[in-house]
């Protein structure tokens, strides 16, 4: 296993910034985003799939740096009910690049519909009742299969070799269950990327999750979270308080180490290894209470250790 980082963790960083912040800090591969939820600061998708020269001095940058791209980010919404259609585009794109490009791994999120025709947003249902609502959630299964053996079969023709769903609330996919279900339907091409930062508001245990999931680990982000227990008293997990007011909520998103110790990330790296993954740990910082740089310095300086051992 070898640390990585998720260029987005630094989006205002021009792209050889962050890739010379990665190259200090020791992270080796490197996750950038090509659209989708991403304004993909660091890529250009439509030139870079069209202009060879371009794609030459793109992966050169790297190389300078000894460093490797080891996954194109693609988190979209391919089943919206008004955006579908575009970040299905872009997904497909993405995956044209990957294989221009020689990268065997795209991140993306699986998707979730809306509730018919007509709908304008996502409907996410993840409660058992009622009936119309399980019934609306099986049909968002019967749209979704069949987009993702589509997309599967195209990673397949340009040589992506893992499509890595996050687990990630507000999509299909979103937990083990959800995973393996999808990865049945689609073939092995489908796994997950284990988020731990997702799962810890959700009551979840990553150690668990790797475990279960074995050889479907397909990529691993490290970001942490931080459970306030006098909030979630109150309000639950389910808090759908602001972001932007991390003061007022029951949980918010941390560096790694600032909501789970070393304990849990050594057991992680312990569990990753027992399942036989080995490839990038990317850090993805979206702690709101230190700037960009310094979280990344310091979770690289977290994890280094780590991994050595």
């Amino acid at each position: 296993m070898e640390l990585g980082l998720y260029t987005d963790s630094v989006e205002r960083l021009s792209f050889e910034a962050a890739l010379d912040l990665a190259a200090a800090v020791g992270a080796r591969g490197i996750e950038i985003a090509a659209g989708g939820q991403s304004s993909a600061p660091h890529l250009r998708l439509d030139e870079l799939l069209e202009d060879a020269a371009a794609r030459e001095r793109f992966v050169a940058a790297f190389a300078r740096r000894g460093l490797r791209i080891a996954a194109l980010n693609c988190s979209a919404w391919p089943l919206h009910p008004l955006r579908g259609a575009s970040d299905r585009r872009i997904i497909e794109g993405t995956i044209r690049l990957a294989g221009l490009l020689g990268v065997r791994k795209i991140v993306t999120m699986s998707g979730c519909g809306g509730d018919g025709a007509g709908a304008t947003v996502v409907n996410w249902i993840w409660y058992p009742w009622p009936d119309d609502a399980v019934a609306l959630r099986d049909r968002q299964w019967e749209a979704a299969i069949p987009l993702w053996r589509e997309l599967g079969a195209l990673a397949r023709d340009h040589g992506v070799e893992r499509i890595a769903f996050e687990l990630h609330p507000l999509h299909l996919v979103y937990n083990v269950p959800t995973l393996l279900r999808m990865r049945e339907a689609v073939g092995p091409v489908i796994g997950a990327n284990v988020d731990p930062s997702h799962m810890f508001w959700q009551q979840m245990d990553p150690l668990a999750v790797v475990r279960a999931l074995g050889p479907a680990v397909h990529h691993v982000h490290l970001k942490d979270t931080a459970l306030v227990p006098e909030e979630v008293a109150l309000a639950g997990v389910l808090d759908g308080r602001p972001f932007e007011d991390p003061a007022h909520r029951a949980w918010i998103f941390r560096t790694i180490g600032r909501g789970h110790g070393t304990e849990f990330w050594a057991g992680l790296v312990g569990a990753l290894a027992a399942a036989g993954y080995d490839d990038v740990l990317s850090i993805e910082n979206e702690d709101p209470l230190q700037p960009a740089a310094e979280g990344v310095e310091e979770a690289a300086a977290f994890m280094r250790p780590l991994l050595a051992g």
